[in-house]
């Protein structure tokens, strides 16, 4: 019996050949060698295991080509298969540009798109300035009058004239004698 369930899900697990994924999810079995994006080659793995393409440079090689396969192309793709010396320096570079988008320079070149995340993020800072600005004076009370200087030094006198917590608090550091804070 263990040996039937073995074998079958030997059996299931040869027939999936892709991981889980958009099309693996709903059932359907895709062979990787049969898949394309129009004409365009498998010739990897792919990112994730999936076939598509994208420029990463802790991932070099992406799982498709770039350019669909035109007749100048497979014709260099033949020429290829012999000796480089052969080649010129523009047919490697187009078949370079058949395989890849961009080189290594041109995909790792800053962009500028930290100038607008500096200036979103300053834009929603200043926004946020004006509409605590705005609550301030339009929408809460004023500060009650125990915020002010001389209320302050009343309470503080109030609480050492009533002794208040004298073996730790306030009135602890406070000399009776000298009417003076103690040194």
């Amino acid at each position: 019996m263990a040996g039937r369930l073995l074998a079958l899900g030997a059996r299931n697990i040869k027939a999936r050949t892709v991981p889980l994924g958009a099309a693996g999810a709903h059932g359907a079995v895709v062979d990787p060698k049969k898949v394309a994006i129009g004409s365009r080659e498998v010739v990897g793995f792919g990112f994730n295991g999936q076939p598509n393409y994208v420029d990463r440079a802790d991932f070099p090689m992406p799982a498709l080509r770039w350019k669909e396969p035109t007749s100048d192309i497979k014709a260099l793709r033949e020429k290829e298969k012999g000796d480089w010396s052969k080649l010129s320096i523009e047919e490697k570079k187009a078949l370079y540009r058949a395989s890849f988008r961009q080189t290594f320079s041109e995909f790792k070149a800053p962009t500028g798109q930290w100038k607008s995340t500096i200036g979103m993020t300053l834009f929603f800072a200043s926004m946020g300035l004006w509409l605590y600005m705005g609550m301030k004076f339009f929408v809460y009370n004023p500060l009650p009058p125990s915020f002010e200087k001389e209320a302050q030094e009343a309470q503080l006198r109030r609480i050492l004239d009533l002794h208040m917590n004298p073996v730790e608090g306030l009135s602890s550091k406070w000399d009776y004698e000298k009417d003076d804070w103690k040194k």
